[in-house]
C-alpha cells in the first residue's frame, strides 16, 4: 500500500474525461433552442434543432419566447453569449462518444483552450527570465527581513487583495500568474506552500464566489434572469466580507502550526523539493541593485497593467499575453542578457509550465465531451425540475447543492449564467422567493464546489507547485464543510 501514489492531474482529469464518455452513453442527448444577438444587424438569432430564423431585435420578440430579459442587456452588450430559451428542450437521437472521441478530446480542449494556454506558457518565460537575473531572490530576501514577526500580515494582505480581484473583475485564470512569484516569498516567511496556495486560490475562489460587482458571473448571471445586479448585492457583500475572514482565521492557523513545527504541514515529505523547486541553489547573497530594483518593478508592473486592462480596457487573454511578453522583453534588456541566453531562458521558463497548460487543455477536454455528446442540456433539464412544489428555504438548498454539481460540467461561470439562468430563474417566481435567490445559488453552488472541482483551475494551480489533489483536499476539506454549512444557513434564512 506505501507504493501506491495518489494518481497526478493529467490522469485524474483523464479518469473524469472516461467517466464522461460512459456518461454520453448513459445519459438521453437533448437540446434547447438558443436565441443571440447580432449587433450589426441589429438582430435576434434564434437556433433550433433543424432550422434557424431570424427574429427582430424588440422587447415584444423575447417576450414571445419567455424569456423576461430586458432587451437592452443585449444591445448594450451585457449579454454577449447565445442563451437557452425556456421550455424549448427537445429530446434528440442518441450521440455516444466513442474511444477516439475520448483520445481526440484533450487535443480539442488545448485547441479550445489556447488562449490560455498561451498566455500560461508566456508567464512561464517571464518568470523564467526574472529568476535569472536574481532579481526575486534579492526582492525576496529583503520582503522576509521587513516581514520578520510579522509573517501573518502577509498571509491577510495576499488573500484580501486577491479576493478583490474575484470579487470585481472575476480574478480567477490570471491567479496561475502569481504562484511561482507568492510562493518564495510564503517559504521566506517559513510557511509552507500550501499556506501560499491557500492565499491565492482561495482568496481568489471567494471572491468569485461572493462576487459584487463582477461582470462575468454577478452583472451577466443577473441579467439574464431578468433583475439588476443591484439586487441581493449588500448580502453578497457580507458573504464576501464573512467568507474572506473566515478562510484568513482558518490559514493563519495553519501557518502558525506550520512555523512552530514543520512536521505539521500537510506537505512536509515535499519541502525540499519545493524549496529547490522555487529558490536558487546557490547560497550566496544577491545585492539588491538599482538594475534589479528596476526588473522587479517592470516585472510589477506588467501585472499592473494587466489588471487595469481587463478592469478598464476590455481587455483579454491576447492583451495579457502580449503585455506579459513585452515585459520579458524589457527586463532583458534592462539585466544585459544576451540575445541567445534570453531565448534559451525563456523557453525553458515556458516549458515550466507545460505540464500547466496541458491540465487546462484537459480539462476543457471534459467540457467537449460533453457538448459533442449533447448531455449538458439534458442534465439542466432535469435539474430544472427537481425543486418542484418545494418550500422556499428547501429551493435555496436544493438550488445551490443544484449548482454546485452543474458547474463539474460547465465550469465557466459566464457560460454557467447564460445557459442556466433563463431556465432555472422563472422557477423562484413559482415557490415565491425573489429570483436573486437563485442567482446567489449559481455564485455560491459554483464557489464553493470550485475549492475541488478536477475540471476547475485547482489541478493547473497545484501543478505549479507540484502538490498533489490529495494533499490539498487533505488540508481544504475542514474549511470547506464550515463554509458550506455557513452558506446553506444563510441561503435558507435569506429565502424568507
Amino acid at each position: 500500500m506505501k507504493n501506491l501514489k495518489f494518481p497526478s492531474a493529467q490522469t485524474i482529469l483523464l479518469i473524469i474525461a472516461g467517466l464522461v464518455t460512459l456518461l454520453t452513453w448513459l445519459v438521453p442527448a437533448g437540446k434547447y433552442d438558443t436565441l443571440g444577438y447580432d449587433k450589426d444587424s441589429n438582430a435576434f438569432t434564434r437556433v433550433g434543432i433543424n432550422n434557424t430564423e431570424t427574429l427582430p431585435a424588440t422587447q415584444e420578440s423575447l417576450e414571445a419566447l419567455a424569456i423576461k430579459i430586458p432587451l437592452e442587456k443585449f444591445t448594450n452588450g451585457d449579454i454577449y453569449k447565445p442563451i437557452n430559451i425556456p421550455n424549448t428542450y427537445q429530446k434528440l437521437d442518441a450521440k455516444p462518444q466513442g474511444f477516439f472521441d475520448f483520445v481526440k478530446s484533450p487535443v480539442k480542449g488545448i485547441i479550445e483552450a489556447a488562449d490560455i494556454i498561451f498566455l500560461v506558457l508566456i508567464i512561464g518565460g517571464l518568470i523564467g527570465i526574472i529568476n535569472s537575473t536574481g532579481a526575486f531572490d534579492a526582492g525576496i530576501g529583503w520582503l522576509a527581513d521587513v516581514l520578520k514577526g510579522r509573517e501573518f500580515i502577509l498571509i491577510i494582505l495576499v488573500t484580501t487583495l486577491v479576493a478583490a480581484g474575484g470579487t470585481t473583475f472575476g480574478f480567477a485564470e490570471e491567479t496561475i500568474a502569481f504562484f511561482p512569484i507568492l510562493i518564495p516569498v510564503f517559504l521566506a516567511a517559513k510557511y509552507d506552500a500550501m499556506v501560499g496556495i491557500a492565499c491565492i486560490f482561495l482568496g481568489s475562489s471567494i471572491g468569485t464566489m461572493c462576487s459584487t460587482i463582477n461582470p462575468f458571473s454577478t452583472i451577466i448571471a443577473s441579467d439574464a434572469a431578468g433583475i439588476s445586479w443591484t439586487t441581493g448585492v449588500w448580502g453578497r457583500v457580507f458573504m464576501l466580507l464573512a467568507c474572506t475572514t473566515i478562510a484568513i482565521i482558518y490559514i493563519i492557523r495553519y501557518g502558525k502550526r506550520v512555523q512552530n513545527d514543520p512536521t505539521k504541514s500537510v506537505i512536509y515529505d515535499q519541502q525540499q523539493q519545493i524549496a529547490a523547486l522555487f529558490t536558487q541553489s546557490t547560497t550566496k547573497i544577491v545585492r539588491f541593485t538599482t538594475r534589479l530594483r528596476l526588473s522587479l518593478f517592470v516585472f510589477a508592473l506588467c501585472f499592473v497593467i494587466m489588471i487595469y486592462g481587463v478592469v478598464s480596457l476590455e481587455w483579454w487573454f491576447v492583451e495579457m499575453t502580449a503585455t506579459f511578453l513585452v515585459g520579458a522583453i524589457l527586463i532583458g534588456i534592462i539585466a544585459n542578457i544576451k540575445e541567445t541566453d534570453f531565448i534559451d531562458t525563456f523557453v525553458k521558463g515556458a516549458g515550466d509550465l507545460l505540464g500547466v497548460a496541458l491540465i487546462i487543455g484537459i480539462a476543457r477536454g471534459v467540457t467537449v465531451i460533453m457538448a459533442d455528446g449533447l448531455i449538458s442540456d439534458t442534465l439542466l433539464y432535469y435539474a430544472s425540475s427537481v425543486t418542484e412544489g418545494m418550500n422556499k428555504g428547501l429551493f435555496a438548498t436544493v438550488m445551490t447543492t443544484l449548482y454546485a454539481g452543474l458547474s463539474f460540467f460547465i465550469p465557466s461561470s459566464s457560460g454557467m449564467a447564460v445557459l442556466t439562468m433563463p431556465i432555472m430563474s422563472p422557477l423562484a417566481d413559482s415557490v415565491g422567493v425573489g429570483r436573486e435567490i437563485v442567482v446567489n445559488a449559481y455564485q455560491y453552488g459554483m464557489g464553493l464546489f470550485y475549492f475541488i472541482n478536477p475540471t476547475g483551475l485547482i489541478l493547473a494551480s497545484l501543478a505549479v507547485v507540484k502538490v498533489g489533489f490529495n494533499k490539498w483536499l487533505k488540508f481544504v476539506m475542514p474549511l470547506f464543510i464550515i463554509l458550506i454549512v455557513f452558506t446553506l444557513v444563510v441561503m435558507t434564512v435569506s429565502s424568507y
